[in-house]
Protein backbone atom coordinates (compact mmCIF):
# COMPACT_ATOMS: atom_id res chain seq x y z
CA UNK A 1 0.00 0.00 0.00
CA UNK A 2 1.12 3.52 -1.47
CA UNK A 3 -0.91 5.66 0.65
CA UNK A 4 0.26 7.94 3.18
CA UNK A 5 -1.09 10.37 5.12
CA UNK A 6 -0.04 13.69 6.42
CA UNK A 7 -1.21 14.59 10.09
CA UNK A 8 -1.09 18.76 11.04
CA UNK A 9 -1.23 18.09 14.38
CA UNK A 10 0.12 15.87 16.85
CA UNK A 11 -2.02 16.00 19.77
CA UNK A 12 -4.46 13.32 20.98
CA UNK A 13 -6.57 12.92 18.05
CA UNK A 14 -3.54 13.35 15.76
CA UNK A 15 -1.50 10.57 17.57
CA UNK A 16 -4.72 8.35 17.83
CA UNK A 17 -4.87 8.19 14.07
CA UNK A 18 -1.01 8.05 13.08
CA UNK A 19 -1.80 5.00 15.54
CA UNK A 20 -4.53 3.11 13.42
CA UNK A 21 -2.86 4.36 10.54
CA UNK A 22 0.23 2.39 10.87
CA UNK A 23 -1.59 -0.77 12.06
CA UNK A 24 -3.51 -0.19 8.45
CA UNK A 25 -0.60 -0.51 6.94
CA UNK A 26 -0.39 3.25 5.75
CA UNK A 27 2.43 5.89 5.87
CA UNK A 28 2.19 8.75 8.24
CA UNK A 29 4.15 12.30 8.00
CA UNK A 30 3.24 13.70 11.25
CA UNK A 31 3.87 17.46 12.14
CA UNK A 32 3.19 20.07 14.70
CA UNK A 33 4.14 23.90 15.40
CA UNK A 34 7.02 23.15 17.54
CA UNK A 35 8.70 21.20 14.64
CA UNK A 36 10.02 17.88 13.98
CA UNK A 37 12.36 17.61 16.64
CA UNK A 38 9.70 17.39 19.19
CA UNK A 39 7.87 14.47 17.64
CA UNK A 40 10.73 12.39 18.20
CA UNK A 41 9.64 10.01 21.02
CA UNK A 42 6.36 9.58 19.79
CA UNK A 43 8.18 8.86 16.47
CA UNK A 44 10.00 5.75 18.14
CA UNK A 45 6.82 5.03 19.56
CA UNK A 46 4.45 4.54 16.50
CA UNK A 47 7.57 2.92 14.58
CA UNK A 48 9.47 3.10 10.84
CA UNK A 49 6.21 3.91 9.20
CA UNK A 50 5.89 7.24 11.00
CA UNK A 51 8.49 10.28 10.20
CA UNK A 52 8.60 13.60 11.50
CA UNK A 53 8.09 16.63 9.23
CA UNK A 54 6.90 20.30 8.84
CA UNK A 55 3.01 21.22 7.87
CA UNK A 56 4.22 22.19 4.80
CA UNK A 57 5.97 18.67 4.30
CA UNK A 58 2.84 17.01 5.67
CA UNK A 59 0.56 18.83 3.43
CA UNK A 60 2.05 16.55 0.28
CA UNK A 61 0.86 13.60 1.25
CA UNK A 62 -1.82 11.91 -0.35
CA UNK A 63 -4.53 12.99 1.56
CA UNK A 64 -3.98 15.13 4.89
CA UNK A 65 -5.97 15.53 8.46
CA UNK A 66 -5.91 18.80 10.17
CA UNK A 67 -6.09 18.21 13.60
CA UNK A 68 -5.04 21.60 15.92
CA UNK A 69 -7.18 24.21 17.53
CA UNK A 70 -9.91 25.57 15.88
CA UNK A 71 -8.29 28.64 16.57
CA UNK A 72 -5.31 28.18 14.73
CA UNK A 73 -6.59 27.12 11.66
CA UNK A 74 -5.44 30.41 9.69
CA UNK A 75 -1.66 28.53 10.07
CA UNK A 76 -2.41 25.96 8.10
CA UNK A 77 -0.22 26.14 5.03
CA UNK A 78 -2.96 27.16 2.63
CA UNK A 79 -0.29 26.90 -0.45
CA UNK A 80 0.96 24.05 0.13
CA UNK A 81 -2.39 22.35 0.71
CA UNK A 82 -3.77 23.90 -2.56
CA UNK A 83 -5.49 20.75 -4.54
CA UNK A 84 -5.61 18.36 -1.85
CA UNK A 85 -8.32 16.85 -0.02
CA UNK A 86 -7.96 18.14 3.44
CA UNK A 87 -9.52 16.15 6.99
CA UNK A 88 -10.75 18.85 9.36
CA UNK A 89 -11.50 17.16 12.57
CA UNK A 90 -11.64 20.64 14.82
CA UNK A 91 -14.87 21.42 16.60
CA UNK A 92 -15.65 24.84 17.93
CA UNK A 93 -15.15 25.62 22.09
CA UNK A 94 -15.51 29.16 22.61
CA UNK A 95 -15.48 28.74 26.59
CA UNK A 96 -11.79 27.19 25.63
CA UNK A 97 -10.53 29.23 22.80
CA UNK A 98 -12.41 32.14 22.57
CA UNK A 99 -15.24 33.86 20.35
CA UNK A 100 -15.36 33.63 16.30
CA UNK A 101 -17.89 36.21 15.39
CA UNK A 102 -18.92 34.18 12.22
CA UNK A 103 -19.62 31.01 13.59
CA UNK A 104 -21.91 32.58 16.47
CA UNK A 105 -23.99 34.51 13.91
CA UNK A 106 -24.12 31.42 12.05
CA UNK A 107 -23.07 32.83 8.84
CA UNK A 108 -20.55 29.84 8.26
CA UNK A 109 -19.93 26.68 10.11
CA UNK A 110 -17.06 25.89 11.90
CA UNK A 111 -15.63 23.74 8.58
CA UNK A 112 -16.95 26.02 6.11
CA UNK A 113 -14.83 28.87 7.61
CA UNK A 114 -11.66 26.15 7.27
CA UNK A 115 -13.14 25.76 3.37
CA UNK A 116 -12.89 29.61 3.09
CA UNK A 117 -9.70 30.13 4.41
CA UNK A 118 -8.12 26.80 2.68
CA UNK A 119 -10.01 27.77 -1.14
CA UNK A 120 -7.57 25.63 -2.86
CA UNK A 121 -8.15 22.53 -1.41
CA UNK A 122 -11.50 19.96 -0.85
CA UNK A 123 -12.15 20.22 3.03
CA UNK A 124 -14.05 16.78 4.64
CA UNK A 125 -15.28 17.40 8.19
CA UNK A 126 -14.66 13.73 10.04
CA UNK A 127 -13.02 12.23 13.16
CA UNK A 128 -14.65 15.31 15.42
CA UNK A 129 -17.65 13.39 16.90
CA UNK A 130 -14.99 10.52 18.81
CA UNK A 131 -12.76 10.93 21.31
CA UNK A 132 -8.79 9.47 20.88
CA UNK A 133 -10.19 6.69 23.22
CA UNK A 134 -12.56 5.63 21.57
CA UNK A 135 -10.95 6.09 18.38
CA UNK A 136 -8.43 3.60 18.94
CA UNK A 137 -10.68 0.90 20.73
CA UNK A 138 -13.83 0.90 18.46
CA UNK A 139 -11.70 0.54 15.47
CA UNK A 140 -12.81 -2.75 13.44
CA UNK A 141 -12.20 -4.29 10.21
CA UNK A 142 -14.44 -3.87 7.50
CA UNK A 143 -17.62 -6.28 7.65
CA UNK A 144 -17.35 -6.98 11.51
CA UNK A 145 -20.49 -7.10 13.70
CA UNK A 146 -19.90 -4.70 15.96
CA UNK A 147 -17.97 -2.08 13.48
CA UNK A 148 -18.93 1.83 13.93
CA UNK A 149 -19.19 4.38 11.61
CA UNK A 150 -18.46 7.96 11.76
CA UNK A 151 -20.09 10.85 9.45
CA UNK A 152 -18.52 12.67 7.28
CA UNK A 153 -19.76 16.00 5.40
CA UNK A 154 -18.10 18.41 2.38
CA UNK A 155 -18.92 19.59 -0.92
CA UNK A 156 -16.56 17.41 -2.72
CA UNK A 157 -18.47 14.38 -3.93
CA UNK A 158 -14.56 12.41 -4.89
CA UNK A 159 -12.78 14.49 -1.80
CA UNK A 160 -15.23 12.65 0.62
CA UNK A 161 -15.07 9.49 -1.23
CA UNK A 162 -11.19 9.69 -0.52
CA UNK A 163 -12.17 10.48 3.22
CA UNK A 164 -14.66 7.22 3.35
CA UNK A 165 -11.77 5.30 1.98
CA UNK A 166 -9.55 6.51 4.60
CA UNK A 167 -12.37 5.40 7.72
CA UNK A 168 -12.46 2.27 5.77
CA UNK A 169 -9.09 1.40 6.06
CA UNK A 170 -8.79 2.99 9.98
CA UNK A 171 -11.56 0.81 10.89
CA UNK A 172 -14.68 2.68 10.34
CA UNK A 173 -17.66 3.05 8.18
CA UNK A 174 -18.08 6.15 6.59
CA UNK A 175 -22.22 7.79 7.06
CA UNK A 176 -22.53 10.85 4.81
CA UNK A 177 -24.24 13.75 6.21
CA UNK A 178 -24.31 16.28 3.64
CA UNK A 179 -22.57 19.73 3.02
CA UNK A 180 -19.92 21.72 4.96
CA UNK A 181 -22.71 23.69 5.30
CA UNK A 182 -25.06 20.35 6.86
CA UNK A 183 -21.95 19.94 8.92
CA UNK A 184 -23.12 21.52 11.95
CA UNK A 185 -25.71 18.07 12.11
CA UNK A 186 -22.11 16.49 13.90
CA UNK A 187 -20.31 19.45 15.71
CA UNK A 188 -20.84 19.82 19.94
CA UNK A 189 -24.28 19.92 21.05
CA UNK A 190 -26.18 17.91 18.67
CA UNK A 191 -26.96 14.26 19.05
CA UNK A 192 -23.90 13.06 16.95
CA UNK A 193 -21.43 14.42 19.00
CA UNK A 194 -20.21 11.67 21.33
CA UNK A 195 -22.19 9.04 21.15
CA UNK A 196 -19.69 6.76 21.27
CA UNK A 197 -19.04 7.50 24.71
CA UNK A 198 -21.37 6.22 27.84
CA UNK A 199 -22.74 8.98 30.14
CA UNK A 200 -20.47 9.57 33.22
CA UNK A 201 -21.33 8.75 36.70
CA UNK A 202 -22.33 11.47 38.71
CA UNK A 203 -20.57 12.42 41.48
CA UNK A 204 -16.83 11.62 40.75
CA UNK A 205 -13.91 13.21 42.05
CA UNK A 206 -11.46 14.49 38.71
CA UNK A 207 -9.26 11.76 39.40
CA UNK A 208 -11.89 9.30 39.21
CA UNK A 209 -13.49 10.95 36.30
CA UNK A 210 -9.72 10.76 34.63
CA UNK A 211 -10.10 7.12 35.11
CA UNK A 212 -13.27 6.51 34.31
CA UNK A 213 -12.81 8.20 30.56
CA UNK A 214 -9.87 6.61 30.02
CA UNK A 215 -10.91 3.11 31.37
CA UNK A 216 -14.72 2.64 29.99
CA UNK A 217 -15.58 1.19 27.01
CA UNK A 218 -16.98 2.83 24.04
CA UNK A 219 -20.27 2.40 22.63
CA UNK A 220 -20.82 0.67 18.91
CA UNK A 221 -21.92 3.31 17.04
CA UNK A 222 -23.33 1.52 13.18
CA UNK A 223 -24.33 3.72 10.16
CA UNK A 224 -27.69 3.26 10.73
CA UNK A 225 -27.66 4.66 13.97
CA UNK A 226 -25.62 7.79 12.83
CA UNK A 227 -28.18 8.40 9.85
CA UNK A 228 -30.97 8.42 12.86
CA UNK A 229 -29.02 10.72 14.75
CA UNK A 230 -28.21 12.97 12.08
CA UNK A 231 -31.57 13.19 10.90
CA UNK A 232 -32.96 13.99 14.35
CA UNK A 233 -30.45 16.97 14.55
CA UNK A 234 -32.12 20.11 15.15
CA UNK A 235 -29.80 23.57 15.50
CA UNK A 236 -29.24 24.61 19.11
CA UNK A 237 -26.84 27.18 20.21
CA UNK A 238 -23.51 27.13 18.35
CA UNK A 239 -19.98 25.76 19.80
CA UNK A 240 -19.11 23.57 22.46
CA UNK A 241 -18.61 23.27 26.10
CA UNK A 242 -15.64 21.52 27.16
CA UNK A 243 -16.55 18.92 29.55
CA UNK A 244 -14.54 18.87 33.10
CA UNK A 245 -14.00 15.50 33.19
CA UNK A 246 -12.26 15.18 29.81
CA UNK A 247 -8.35 15.72 29.22
CA UNK A 248 -7.54 19.15 27.93
CA UNK A 249 -6.08 18.04 25.28
CA UNK A 250 -8.85 16.11 23.61
CA UNK A 251 -12.07 17.30 21.36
Amino acid sequence: MNLTLGLIGSGQIGSALARLAVDAGVNVVLSNSRGPGSLAEKVAELGERVRAATPVEAARSDIVVATIPLKGYTALPAAALAGKTVIDTMNYYPDREGHIAELDTRELTSSALVQRYLAGSRVVKAFNTIDSHRLVTLARPSGAADRSALPIAGDHAAAKAQAAHLLDLLGYDAVDIGTLAESWRSEPQTPLYQPYLPEPPEGMSYEQAQRWFLETPGVPVPASRVEELAAAAVRGPVGGVTPTWVPASQG
